[in-house]
């Protein structure tokens, strides 16, 4: 039921958000582990105006994410920034992740992220930091999936990692 009304609030928050400015800073990322590839994919979810701000903060030069090319020429930068801000540790070892691309969704960016070469696990523990260097109050929910189990996180500034045990 916790995991129903987590997922309830995320979709409406991300969902009723469809001006140019918002006080709430959420982001929904899903880790889910797919047997067959044996590789962990991740999906996250942030509005477009919150990553190019943290982006040209962070690295010092003013970067667009506003148009299809725009998110091809600044994947380097994005991947260097997601590998930072997202770890996720599987039975005690950090994986490498990879940015695969991403897309638009109405004012948000869908950031695609794999770790190949997964053998089943038992534990993962995920730290995710997405744009709270640049917001205080940003919200990162994180889903984890298994199977058919599936356990939600939400991860602040102050408490930006929990581990799941399967």
């Amino acid at each position: 039921m916790k995991k129903t009304f987590v997922l309830f609030f995320a979709l409406i928050f991300l969902s009723s958000f469809v001006s140019n400015t918002h006080e709430t800073y959420l982001s929904v990322t899903e880790i889910e582990y797919n047997k067959d590839k044996k590789s962990l994919q991740i999906i996250s979810r942030v509005f477009i105006d919150d990553f190019e701000d943290v982006l040209s903060k962070r690295y010092q030069k003013d970067i667009s994410l506003s148009y299809k090319e725009d998110l091809e020429e600044n994947q380097d930068i994005m991947e260097k920034y997601l590998k930072k801000k997202l770890k996720v540790t599987v039975d005690e070892k950090l994986l490498n992740l990879k940015l695969l691309g991403s897309k638009f969704d109405a004012d948000q960016i869908v950031l695609f992220i794999e770790s190949k070469n997964m053998e089943s696990f038992r534990k993962v523990k995920v730290e995710n930091l997405i744009l709270t260097d640049l917001f205080d109050a940003q919200k990162n929910i994180t889903h984890v999936k298994k199977g058919e189990t599936i356990e939600s996180m939400l991860l602040t500034k102050a408490k930006a990692s929990n581990t799941v045990i399967f």
